[in-house]
Protein backbone atom coordinates (compact mmCIF):
# COMPACT_ATOMS: atom_id res chain seq x y z
CA UNK A 1 0.00 0.00 0.00
CA UNK A 2 1.08 3.24 -1.34
CA UNK A 3 0.16 5.55 2.27
CA UNK A 4 2.13 2.20 4.49
CA UNK A 5 5.33 2.68 2.15
CA UNK A 6 5.19 6.76 2.80
CA UNK A 7 4.89 6.39 6.25
CA UNK A 8 7.58 3.76 6.94
CA UNK A 9 9.99 6.03 4.58
CA UNK A 10 9.44 8.91 6.52
CA UNK A 11 9.78 7.21 9.86
CA UNK A 12 13.36 5.15 8.37
CA UNK A 13 14.50 8.47 6.66
CA UNK A 14 15.20 10.14 10.36
CA UNK A 15 16.81 7.17 12.08
CA UNK A 16 20.30 8.31 11.24
CA UNK A 17 20.02 11.43 11.84
CA UNK A 18 18.45 11.33 15.12
CA UNK A 19 20.30 8.25 17.07
CA UNK A 20 23.67 8.20 15.06
CA UNK A 21 25.66 5.02 13.68
CA UNK A 22 25.47 2.45 16.38
CA UNK A 23 22.46 1.46 18.87
CA UNK A 24 23.80 2.78 22.67
CA UNK A 25 22.44 2.27 26.28
CA UNK A 26 20.10 4.46 26.61
CA UNK A 27 20.72 7.99 28.76
CA UNK A 28 19.29 10.26 31.43
CA UNK A 29 16.65 12.42 30.26
CA UNK A 30 17.88 16.50 30.73
CA UNK A 31 15.55 18.64 32.45
CA UNK A 32 15.53 22.85 32.45
CA UNK A 33 16.85 22.69 35.49
CA UNK A 34 19.85 20.61 34.38
CA UNK A 35 20.73 21.80 31.31
CA UNK A 36 23.65 20.66 29.76
CA UNK A 37 26.35 22.99 30.24
CA UNK A 38 27.93 24.18 27.21
CA UNK A 39 31.96 24.60 25.35
CA UNK A 40 32.96 27.85 23.67
CA UNK A 41 34.31 26.36 20.60
CA UNK A 42 32.25 25.24 17.63
CA UNK A 43 34.36 22.29 17.37
CA UNK A 44 34.15 20.98 20.72
CA UNK A 45 30.34 21.96 21.05
CA UNK A 46 30.08 19.82 17.59
CA UNK A 47 32.01 17.17 18.75
CA UNK A 48 30.66 16.70 22.30
CA UNK A 49 26.92 16.91 20.68
CA UNK A 50 27.52 14.00 18.44
CA UNK A 51 28.81 11.96 21.27
CA UNK A 52 26.38 12.67 23.39
CA UNK A 53 23.78 11.88 20.48
CA UNK A 54 25.79 8.43 19.83
CA UNK A 55 25.09 8.11 23.74
CA UNK A 56 21.00 8.58 22.85
CA UNK A 57 21.46 11.71 25.51
CA UNK A 58 19.23 13.58 23.16
CA UNK A 59 18.65 16.48 24.88
CA UNK A 60 22.34 17.06 25.35
CA UNK A 61 23.13 16.67 21.64
CA UNK A 62 20.71 19.01 20.90
CA UNK A 63 21.74 21.58 24.01
CA UNK A 64 25.87 20.88 22.08
CA UNK A 65 24.48 21.32 18.28
CA UNK A 66 22.26 24.38 19.17
CA UNK A 67 25.36 25.99 20.93
CA UNK A 68 27.36 25.20 17.98
CA UNK A 69 24.33 26.01 15.44
CA UNK A 70 24.44 29.78 17.35
CA UNK A 71 28.41 29.57 16.11
CA UNK A 72 27.85 28.92 12.44
CA UNK A 73 24.17 29.76 12.07
CA UNK A 74 24.42 29.48 8.66
CA UNK A 75 25.05 25.07 8.31
CA UNK A 76 22.21 23.69 6.96
CA UNK A 77 23.37 20.10 8.25
CA UNK A 78 23.30 20.99 11.40
CA UNK A 79 20.63 23.64 11.22
CA UNK A 80 18.41 20.25 10.33
CA UNK A 81 19.99 18.22 13.11
CA UNK A 82 19.38 20.15 15.98
CA UNK A 83 15.57 21.25 14.61
CA UNK A 84 14.71 17.24 14.86
CA UNK A 85 16.77 16.33 17.74
CA UNK A 86 14.45 19.03 19.69
CA UNK A 87 11.28 17.82 18.32
CA UNK A 88 12.12 14.47 18.79
CA UNK A 89 12.57 15.85 22.25
CA UNK A 90 9.51 17.79 23.03
CA UNK A 91 11.19 21.00 22.95
CA UNK A 92 8.67 22.29 20.69
CA UNK A 93 8.97 26.17 21.17
CA UNK A 94 12.53 25.66 20.28
CA UNK A 95 12.12 23.51 17.38
CA UNK A 96 9.50 26.10 16.32
CA UNK A 97 12.49 28.71 15.58
CA UNK A 98 14.41 26.39 13.55
CA UNK A 99 11.72 25.38 11.59
CA UNK A 100 11.04 28.79 10.21
CA UNK A 101 14.57 29.23 9.44
CA UNK A 102 14.74 25.37 7.83
CA UNK A 103 11.57 26.35 5.53
CA UNK A 104 12.97 29.52 4.61
CA UNK A 105 16.11 27.36 3.04
CA UNK A 106 13.81 24.21 2.05
CA UNK A 107 10.03 25.04 1.68
CA UNK A 108 9.34 20.94 1.00
CA UNK A 109 10.68 20.44 4.77
CA UNK A 110 7.65 18.35 5.81
CA UNK A 111 8.36 18.06 9.44
CA UNK A 112 9.42 21.34 9.48
CA UNK A 113 5.99 22.66 8.12
CA UNK A 114 3.75 20.06 10.76
CA UNK A 115 5.78 21.45 13.73
CA UNK A 116 4.65 24.83 12.48
CA UNK A 117 0.89 23.62 12.20
CA UNK A 118 1.37 22.48 15.38
CA UNK A 119 1.81 25.53 17.11
CA UNK A 120 -0.71 27.90 15.03
CA UNK A 121 -2.91 25.36 16.48
CA UNK A 122 -2.01 24.96 19.63
CA UNK A 123 -1.85 29.22 19.83
CA UNK A 124 -5.52 29.88 18.10
CA UNK A 125 -3.45 30.94 14.69
CA UNK A 126 -6.61 28.25 12.66
CA UNK A 127 -6.35 30.09 9.20
CA UNK A 128 -2.45 30.52 9.13
CA UNK A 129 -2.05 26.44 10.48
CA UNK A 130 -5.17 25.65 7.53
CA UNK A 131 -3.13 28.12 5.00
CA UNK A 132 0.26 25.89 5.65
CA UNK A 133 -1.58 22.60 5.52
CA UNK A 134 -2.78 23.00 1.83
CA UNK A 135 0.57 23.70 1.04
CA UNK A 136 1.64 19.87 1.73
CA UNK A 137 3.32 17.39 -0.83
CA UNK A 138 0.46 14.73 -1.07
CA UNK A 139 3.16 11.46 -1.14
CA UNK A 140 4.46 13.05 1.86
CA UNK A 141 3.64 11.84 5.63
CA UNK A 142 2.47 15.47 5.88
CA UNK A 143 0.11 14.77 2.80
CA UNK A 144 -1.36 11.99 4.73
CA UNK A 145 -2.03 14.60 7.77
CA UNK A 146 -2.59 17.30 6.67
CA UNK A 147 -6.45 16.42 5.57
CA UNK A 148 -7.06 15.77 9.14
CA UNK A 149 -5.09 18.79 10.85
CA UNK A 150 -6.76 21.09 8.16
CA UNK A 151 -10.57 20.08 9.36
CA UNK A 152 -9.53 20.65 12.75
CA UNK A 153 -8.05 24.12 11.76
CA UNK A 154 -12.03 24.86 10.52
CA UNK A 155 -13.30 23.24 13.13
CA UNK A 156 -11.17 26.45 15.06
CA UNK A 157 -12.73 28.89 12.47
CA UNK A 158 -16.03 27.73 13.30
CA UNK A 159 -16.69 26.26 10.04
CA UNK A 160 -17.51 22.58 10.81
CA UNK A 161 -19.59 21.90 7.18
CA UNK A 162 -16.38 22.69 5.61
CA UNK A 163 -14.28 20.75 8.02
CA UNK A 164 -17.01 17.95 7.60
CA UNK A 165 -17.05 18.12 3.99
CA UNK A 166 -13.21 17.98 3.72
CA UNK A 167 -13.31 14.31 5.66
CA UNK A 168 -16.26 13.01 3.47
CA UNK A 169 -13.99 13.20 0.43
CA UNK A 170 -12.67 9.66 0.72
CA UNK A 171 -9.58 8.81 0.03
CA UNK A 172 -8.23 5.90 -1.89
CA UNK A 173 -5.70 4.59 0.72
CA UNK A 174 -7.24 2.30 3.21
CA UNK A 175 -5.72 4.07 6.20
CA UNK A 176 -6.46 7.12 5.50
CA UNK A 177 -10.24 6.72 4.70
CA UNK A 178 -10.25 4.83 8.52
CA UNK A 179 -8.40 8.00 9.90
CA UNK A 180 -11.10 10.39 7.98
CA UNK A 181 -13.62 7.81 9.82
CA UNK A 182 -12.16 8.65 12.99
CA UNK A 183 -12.47 12.27 12.87
CA UNK A 184 -15.56 12.18 11.55
CA UNK A 185 -16.59 10.79 14.56
CA UNK A 186 -14.67 12.72 17.34
CA UNK A 187 -16.35 16.12 15.32
CA UNK A 188 -19.78 15.06 15.04
CA UNK A 189 -19.42 14.40 18.66
CA UNK A 190 -18.13 17.68 19.38
CA UNK A 191 -21.10 19.22 17.54
CA UNK A 192 -23.52 17.15 20.36
CA UNK A 193 -24.55 14.52 16.67
CA UNK A 194 -24.10 11.73 18.61
CA UNK A 195 -25.77 9.29 16.27
CA UNK A 196 -23.52 10.57 13.39
CA UNK A 197 -20.83 10.05 15.89
CA UNK A 198 -21.91 6.73 17.09
CA UNK A 199 -22.13 5.72 13.57
CA UNK A 200 -18.81 6.50 12.49
CA UNK A 201 -17.05 4.93 15.26
CA UNK A 202 -18.51 1.66 14.88
CA UNK A 203 -17.45 1.70 10.93
CA UNK A 204 -13.78 2.27 12.53
CA UNK A 205 -14.15 -0.45 14.58
CA UNK A 206 -15.82 -2.84 12.27
CA UNK A 207 -12.70 -1.88 9.91
CA UNK A 208 -9.94 -2.85 12.89
CA UNK A 209 -12.15 -6.24 13.64
CA UNK A 210 -13.01 -4.70 17.02
CA UNK A 211 -9.48 -4.36 17.67
CA UNK A 212 -9.24 -0.50 18.69
CA UNK A 213 -8.78 0.48 22.28
CA UNK A 214 -8.86 3.99 21.62
CA UNK A 215 -12.38 3.78 19.34
CA UNK A 216 -13.56 1.28 22.60
CA UNK A 217 -12.68 3.78 24.67
CA UNK A 218 -14.39 7.20 22.93
CA UNK A 219 -17.71 5.28 21.82
CA UNK A 220 -18.18 2.93 25.15
CA UNK A 221 -18.01 6.80 26.73
CA UNK A 222 -20.09 8.07 24.51
CA UNK A 223 -22.81 5.82 25.37
CA UNK A 224 -22.42 6.21 29.23
CA UNK A 225 -22.97 9.89 28.56
CA UNK A 226 -26.17 9.01 26.57
CA UNK A 227 -27.57 6.85 29.24
CA UNK A 228 -26.86 3.74 27.16
CA UNK A 229 -24.43 1.45 29.68
CA UNK A 230 -25.59 -1.73 28.73
CA UNK A 231 -24.00 -0.38 25.04
CA UNK A 232 -21.04 0.37 27.07
CA UNK A 233 -20.82 -2.56 28.72
CA UNK A 234 -21.16 -5.10 25.92
CA UNK A 235 -18.40 -2.89 23.51
CA UNK A 236 -15.92 -2.97 26.53
CA UNK A 237 -16.78 -6.88 27.20
CA UNK A 238 -16.08 -7.95 23.62
CA UNK A 239 -13.02 -6.33 23.59
CA UNK A 240 -12.13 -7.94 26.63
CA UNK A 241 -12.94 -11.64 25.06
CA UNK A 242 -10.29 -10.85 22.47
CA UNK A 243 -7.93 -9.63 24.98
CA UNK A 244 -8.17 -11.28 28.31
CA UNK A 245 -6.59 -10.20 31.27
CA UNK A 246 -6.50 -6.41 29.45
CA UNK A 247 -6.77 -3.97 32.35
CA UNK A 248 -6.82 -0.65 30.49
CA UNK A 249 -10.90 -0.90 30.38
CA UNK A 250 -10.99 -1.08 34.32
CA UNK A 251 -11.51 1.86 35.00
CA UNK A 252 -14.93 2.10 32.40
CA UNK A 253 -16.14 -1.05 34.05
CA UNK A 254 -15.91 0.18 37.96
CA UNK A 255 -17.91 3.34 36.67
CA UNK A 256 -20.68 1.43 34.56
CA UNK A 257 -20.82 -0.69 38.32
CA UNK A 258 -20.80 1.87 40.49
CA UNK A 259 -23.50 3.87 37.74
CA UNK A 260 -20.88 7.17 37.56
CA UNK A 261 -21.12 8.00 33.79
CA UNK A 262 -17.77 10.12 32.79
CA UNK A 263 -18.07 14.10 32.91
CA UNK A 264 -19.13 16.21 30.51
CA UNK A 265 -16.23 15.55 27.60
CA UNK A 266 -14.53 18.87 27.16
CA UNK A 267 -12.93 18.68 23.52
CA UNK A 268 -10.92 21.55 21.81
CA UNK A 269 -9.43 21.80 18.75
CA UNK A 270 -6.25 20.89 20.29
CA UNK A 271 -7.31 17.77 21.08
CA UNK A 272 -8.70 17.11 18.19
CA UNK A 273 -5.15 17.23 16.35
CA UNK A 274 -3.47 15.50 18.89
CA UNK A 275 -5.48 12.84 18.22
CA UNK A 276 -4.97 12.82 15.01
CA UNK A 277 -1.17 13.09 14.92
CA UNK A 278 -1.10 9.87 17.83
CA UNK A 279 -3.37 8.18 15.04
CA UNK A 280 -0.51 8.68 12.80
CA UNK A 281 2.13 7.92 15.49
CA UNK A 282 0.32 4.52 16.15
CA UNK A 283 0.64 3.78 12.79
CA UNK A 284 4.23 4.24 12.61
CA UNK A 285 4.94 2.13 15.59
CA UNK A 286 3.43 -0.74 14.12
CA UNK A 287 5.46 -0.31 10.89
CA UNK A 288 8.78 -0.42 13.29
CA UNK A 289 9.14 3.03 12.14
CA UNK A 290 9.68 4.37 15.49
CA UNK A 291 11.56 7.26 15.11
CA UNK A 292 9.52 9.73 12.71
CA UNK A 293 6.56 8.04 15.54
CA UNK A 294 8.25 9.93 18.14
CA UNK A 295 8.05 13.18 16.73
CA UNK A 296 4.52 13.13 15.91
CA UNK A 297 4.25 11.67 19.24
CA UNK A 298 6.01 15.01 20.74
CA UNK A 299 3.58 17.15 19.14
CA UNK A 300 0.76 15.09 20.12
CA UNK A 301 1.70 15.81 23.63
CA UNK A 302 2.69 19.30 23.47
CA UNK A 303 -0.95 20.11 21.72
CA UNK A 304 -2.51 17.83 24.59
CA UNK A 305 -0.36 17.13 27.46
CA UNK A 306 -2.12 15.37 29.51
CA UNK A 307 -3.34 12.48 27.00
CA UNK A 308 -2.71 8.99 28.49
CA UNK A 309 -2.36 6.64 25.99
CA UNK A 310 -0.51 8.82 24.09
CA UNK A 311 1.99 8.99 26.72
CA UNK A 312 1.82 4.74 26.70
CA UNK A 313 2.59 5.19 23.14
CA UNK A 314 5.33 7.74 23.64
CA UNK A 315 6.69 5.36 26.55
CA UNK A 316 6.51 2.43 24.34
CA UNK A 317 8.45 3.76 21.39
CA UNK A 318 11.54 5.15 24.07
CA UNK A 319 11.47 1.88 25.10
CA UNK A 320 11.77 0.27 21.74
CA UNK A 321 14.62 2.70 20.93
CA UNK A 322 16.16 1.73 23.93
CA UNK A 323 15.64 4.93 25.81
CA UNK A 324 14.53 3.58 29.25
CA UNK A 325 15.41 6.83 31.52
CA UNK A 326 12.90 9.10 29.29
CA UNK A 327 10.34 6.14 29.04
CA UNK A 328 10.30 5.98 32.70
CA UNK A 329 10.11 9.38 33.32
CA UNK A 330 7.07 9.66 30.28
CA UNK A 331 5.55 6.96 32.59
CA UNK A 332 5.67 8.38 35.86
CA UNK A 333 3.61 11.32 34.01
CA UNK A 334 0.20 9.27 34.10
CA UNK A 335 -2.23 10.18 35.92
CA UNK A 336 -2.71 8.73 38.93
CA UNK A 337 -6.38 8.45 37.92
CA UNK A 338 -6.12 7.93 34.51
CA UNK A 339 -7.51 3.90 32.97
CA UNK A 340 -3.32 3.94 31.66
CA UNK A 341 -2.18 4.44 35.57
CA UNK A 342 -2.09 0.48 36.50
CA UNK A 343 -0.21 -0.26 33.24
CA UNK A 344 2.25 2.76 33.33
CA UNK A 345 3.18 1.22 36.87
CA UNK A 346 3.91 -2.05 35.69
CA UNK A 347 6.01 -0.57 33.04
CA UNK A 348 7.77 1.12 35.61
CA UNK A 349 8.74 -1.87 37.23
CA UNK A 350 10.01 -3.65 34.27
CA UNK A 351 12.29 -0.68 33.53
CA UNK A 352 13.77 -0.11 36.65
CA UNK A 353 14.73 -3.88 36.99
CA UNK A 354 16.08 -3.22 33.11
CA UNK A 355 18.16 -0.58 34.67
CA UNK A 356 19.45 -2.66 37.64
CA UNK A 357 17.51 -0.69 40.20
CA UNK A 358 15.97 -3.85 41.00
CA UNK A 359 15.33 -2.80 44.86
CA UNK A 360 13.20 -0.12 43.65
CA UNK A 361 11.04 -2.78 41.27
CA UNK A 362 10.08 -5.16 43.59
CA UNK A 363 9.49 -1.89 46.64
CA UNK A 364 6.94 -0.52 43.72
CA UNK A 365 5.59 -4.29 42.88
CA UNK A 366 4.68 -5.28 46.61
CA UNK A 367 3.05 -1.53 46.63
CA UNK A 368 0.88 -3.13 44.15
CA UNK A 369 0.00 -5.99 45.28
CA UNK A 370 -1.46 -3.91 48.43
CA UNK A 371 -3.03 -1.37 46.62
CA UNK A 372 -5.05 -4.12 44.58
CA UNK A 373 -5.21 -7.33 46.66
CA UNK A 374 -7.47 -9.31 44.18
CA UNK A 375 -4.96 -8.78 41.36
CA UNK A 376 -2.47 -11.43 40.80
CA UNK A 377 -0.63 -9.29 37.86
CA UNK A 378 2.33 -7.35 40.50
CA UNK A 379 2.66 -10.61 42.16
CA UNK A 380 3.16 -12.02 38.79
CA UNK A 381 5.79 -9.47 37.78
CA UNK A 382 7.74 -9.54 40.51
CA UNK A 383 8.14 -13.42 40.43
CA UNK A 384 9.47 -12.86 36.92
CA UNK A 385 11.76 -10.00 38.07
CA UNK A 386 13.04 -12.09 40.78
CA UNK A 387 13.05 -15.06 38.80
CA UNK A 388 15.61 -13.08 36.04
CA UNK A 389 17.73 -12.37 38.60
CA UNK A 390 18.11 -15.81 39.83
CA UNK A 391 16.01 -15.06 43.23
CA UNK A 392 14.54 -18.20 42.57
CA UNK A 393 13.21 -18.85 45.89
CA UNK A 394 11.93 -15.53 46.53
CA UNK A 395 10.45 -15.79 43.31
CA UNK A 396 8.20 -18.98 44.20
CA UNK A 397 6.91 -17.09 47.50
CA UNK A 398 5.79 -14.49 44.61
CA UNK A 399 4.27 -17.03 42.49
CA UNK A 400 2.93 -18.98 45.13
CA UNK A 401 0.66 -15.66 46.08
CA UNK A 402 -0.43 -14.98 43.00
CA UNK A 403 -2.06 -18.36 42.05
CA UNK A 404 -3.94 -17.52 45.36
CA UNK A 405 -5.49 -14.52 43.75
CA UNK A 406 -6.38 -16.76 40.69
CA UNK A 407 -9.82 -18.41 41.44
CA UNK A 408 -10.25 -20.45 38.21
CA UNK A 409 -7.02 -22.08 36.14
CA UNK A 410 -7.49 -21.59 32.75
CA UNK A 411 -5.98 -22.26 29.39
CA UNK A 412 -4.08 -18.51 29.89
CA UNK A 413 -2.37 -20.05 32.66
CA UNK A 414 -0.54 -22.32 31.34
CA UNK A 415 2.92 -19.63 31.29
CA UNK A 416 2.58 -18.94 34.76
CA UNK A 417 2.40 -22.42 36.04
CA UNK A 418 5.54 -23.10 33.58
CA UNK A 419 7.54 -19.89 34.77
CA UNK A 420 6.54 -21.02 38.43
CA UNK A 421 7.61 -24.68 37.89
CA UNK A 422 11.33 -23.06 36.66
CA UNK A 423 11.73 -21.11 39.77
CA UNK A 424 10.69 -24.39 41.65
CA UNK A 425 13.50 -26.74 39.62
CA UNK A 426 15.69 -24.05 39.81
CA UNK A 427 15.17 -23.56 43.55
CA UNK A 428 15.85 -27.40 44.22
CA UNK A 429 11.90 -28.76 44.88
CA UNK A 430 11.19 -30.85 42.14
CA UNK A 431 8.08 -32.50 43.28
CA UNK A 432 6.33 -29.04 42.87
CA UNK A 433 8.10 -27.89 39.73
CA UNK A 434 7.69 -31.49 37.36
CA UNK A 435 3.44 -31.23 39.15
CA UNK A 436 3.42 -27.89 37.27
CA UNK A 437 5.00 -28.90 34.66
CA UNK A 438 2.90 -31.17 33.82
CA UNK A 439 -0.08 -29.06 34.63
CA UNK A 440 1.00 -26.76 32.17
CA UNK A 441 0.73 -29.39 29.55
CA UNK A 442 -2.68 -30.38 30.42
CA UNK A 443 -3.67 -26.90 28.81
CA UNK A 444 -1.21 -26.53 26.49
CA UNK A 445 -0.38 -30.56 25.18
CA UNK A 446 2.29 -29.28 22.41
CA UNK A 447 3.82 -26.18 24.21
CA UNK A 448 7.84 -26.22 22.82
CA UNK A 449 9.13 -24.69 26.07
CA UNK A 450 7.30 -27.06 28.20
CA UNK A 451 7.99 -30.49 26.42
CA UNK A 452 11.73 -29.09 26.24
CA UNK A 453 12.44 -27.89 29.84
CA UNK A 454 10.21 -31.27 31.60
CA UNK A 455 11.51 -33.80 28.99
CA UNK A 456 15.68 -32.24 29.50
CA UNK A 457 15.02 -32.30 33.45
CA UNK A 458 13.68 -35.85 32.86
CA UNK A 459 16.35 -37.05 31.40
CA UNK A 460 19.13 -35.09 33.59
CA UNK A 461 17.16 -37.31 36.43
CA UNK A 462 17.62 -39.95 34.58
CA UNK A 463 13.97 -40.48 34.64
CA UNK A 464 11.94 -41.65 31.80
CA UNK A 465 14.24 -41.43 29.37
CA UNK A 466 11.70 -42.78 26.32
CA UNK A 467 9.19 -40.94 27.06
CA UNK A 468 11.67 -37.32 27.82
CA UNK A 469 13.26 -37.54 24.32
CA UNK A 470 9.92 -38.53 22.53
CA UNK A 471 8.86 -34.96 24.11
CA UNK A 472 11.78 -33.12 23.18
CA UNK A 473 11.61 -34.63 19.62
CA UNK A 474 8.63 -33.26 19.16
CA UNK A 475 9.76 -29.52 20.80
CA UNK A 476 12.78 -29.76 18.49
CA UNK A 477 10.41 -30.73 15.43
CA UNK A 478 7.86 -27.37 16.61
CA UNK A 479 11.53 -25.50 17.07
CA UNK A 480 13.81 -26.22 14.95
CA UNK A 481 16.24 -23.28 14.96
CA UNK A 482 15.83 -23.26 18.34
CA UNK A 483 19.43 -23.76 20.10
CA UNK A 484 18.59 -24.98 23.57
CA UNK A 485 16.01 -27.26 22.32
CA UNK A 486 18.31 -28.76 19.87
CA UNK A 487 20.73 -29.42 22.62
CA UNK A 488 17.91 -30.78 24.82
CA UNK A 489 17.55 -33.48 21.68
CA UNK A 490 20.61 -34.18 21.28
CA UNK A 491 21.76 -34.62 25.02
CA UNK A 492 18.98 -36.89 25.52
CA UNK A 493 20.57 -39.26 22.45
CA UNK A 494 23.85 -39.00 24.60
CA UNK A 495 22.18 -39.96 27.89
CA UNK A 496 20.10 -42.97 26.25
CA UNK A 497 23.85 -44.13 24.88
CA UNK A 498 23.25 -43.14 21.20
CA UNK A 499 26.40 -41.02 20.59
CA UNK A 500 26.32 -41.13 17.12
CA UNK A 501 22.93 -39.94 17.36
CA UNK A 502 24.38 -37.16 19.51
CA UNK A 503 27.07 -35.49 17.49
CA UNK A 504 25.07 -34.09 14.54
CA UNK A 505 22.42 -32.73 17.04
CA UNK A 506 24.74 -31.40 19.17
CA UNK A 507 26.88 -29.72 16.53
CA UNK A 508 23.64 -28.27 14.97
CA UNK A 509 22.85 -26.56 18.72
CA UNK A 510 26.15 -24.85 18.84
CA UNK A 511 25.95 -23.57 15.58
CA UNK A 512 22.38 -21.69 16.22
CA UNK A 513 24.08 -21.04 19.89
CA UNK A 514 28.08 -20.61 19.60
CA UNK A 515 28.05 -18.48 22.86
CA UNK A 516 26.70 -20.51 25.14
CA UNK A 517 29.31 -22.45 27.62
CA UNK A 518 27.14 -25.53 28.42
CA UNK A 519 26.01 -26.97 24.90
CA UNK A 520 29.84 -26.43 23.66
CA UNK A 521 30.55 -28.78 27.16
CA UNK A 522 28.10 -31.20 25.92
CA UNK A 523 29.18 -31.52 22.22
CA UNK A 524 32.89 -32.29 23.53
CA UNK A 525 31.36 -35.03 26.29
CA UNK A 526 30.06 -36.69 22.06
CA UNK A 527 33.11 -35.68 20.39
CA UNK A 528 35.15 -37.81 23.46
CA UNK A 529 32.52 -40.92 23.54
CA UNK A 530 32.71 -41.50 19.90
CA UNK A 531 36.67 -41.34 19.47
CA UNK A 532 37.02 -37.38 18.38
CA UNK A 533 39.18 -36.77 21.58
CA UNK A 534 41.36 -33.61 20.29
CA UNK A 535 38.15 -31.94 19.13
CA UNK A 536 36.24 -32.86 22.76
CA UNK A 537 39.25 -31.05 23.83
CA UNK A 538 38.69 -28.12 21.55
CA UNK A 539 35.01 -27.88 22.72
CA UNK A 540 36.13 -28.34 26.41
CA UNK A 541 38.31 -25.50 25.87
CA UNK A 542 36.01 -23.21 24.00
CA UNK A 543 33.50 -24.05 26.76
CA UNK A 544 35.54 -22.16 29.42
CA UNK A 545 36.58 -19.58 27.65
CA UNK A 546 32.37 -18.86 27.98
CA UNK A 547 32.78 -17.66 31.39
CA UNK A 548 30.48 -20.75 32.92
CA UNK A 549 29.43 -21.08 35.98
CA UNK A 550 31.72 -22.05 38.32
CA UNK A 551 30.85 -25.83 38.96
CA UNK A 552 30.61 -26.32 35.77
CA UNK A 553 34.34 -24.69 35.50
CA UNK A 554 35.13 -27.30 37.98
CA UNK A 555 33.69 -29.94 35.84
CA UNK A 556 35.61 -29.68 32.34
CA UNK A 557 38.85 -28.78 33.76
CA UNK A 558 38.80 -32.42 35.31
CA UNK A 559 37.63 -33.58 32.04
CA UNK A 560 40.70 -31.68 30.35
CA UNK A 561 43.06 -33.67 32.98
CA UNK A 562 41.23 -37.05 32.88
CA UNK A 563 39.03 -37.41 29.71
CA UNK A 564 35.57 -38.78 30.76
CA UNK A 565 37.01 -42.37 31.91
CA UNK A 566 35.15 -45.48 30.68
CA UNK A 567 31.75 -45.18 33.03
CA UNK A 568 29.02 -43.50 31.57
CA UNK A 569 25.77 -41.87 32.62
CA UNK A 570 23.24 -42.88 30.09
CA UNK A 571 21.91 -46.27 32.48
CA UNK A 572 18.14 -45.79 32.55
CA UNK A 573 16.82 -46.10 36.21
CA UNK A 574 14.47 -49.40 36.90
CA UNK A 575 11.78 -48.38 36.69
CA UNK A 576 11.72 -45.03 35.16
CA UNK A 577 10.42 -45.71 31.46
CA UNK A 578 7.35 -43.65 32.17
Amino acid sequence: MRTTAVLVSAGLGLAALIFGPAPVQAGPAKTDKDRTETGRTLSGNYLAGRHAQAQRDLSAAADFLGAALKQTPDAPGLLHRTFILLTVEGRIKEAEVLARRLIKANPKMTIAHLVLAATDIKQGRFAAARKRLGKMPEKSIGGFAAPVLRAWSLMGMKKSKAALKLLAAEPKEKAAKVLHLMHRALINEMLGRNDLAEKHYLAVNKDQNGGSLRVVQLLGELYERTARPEKARTLYQNYLKDKPGSQLLDVALKRLKAGRPPGLKVFSVSAGAAEAFFSIASSLRRQNAQEMALALGRLALYLKPNFPVMQILMGDILEAVDRLEPALEVYSSISPTSAFSWPARLRITSLLNRLNRTDEAVGHLNRMAKDQTDDPGPLISLGDILRGRERFEEAVVAYDQAFKRIQTLEERHWSLLYTRAIALERSKQWPRAEADFLSALKFKPEQPYVLNYLGYSWIDKGMYLDRAQKMIAKAASLRPNDGFIIDSLGWGYYRLGDFEKAVPELERAVELRPQDPIINDHLGDAYWRVGRRREAVFQWKRSLSLDPEEDVVTKIKRKLKVGLGDDTETAKKPGNDG
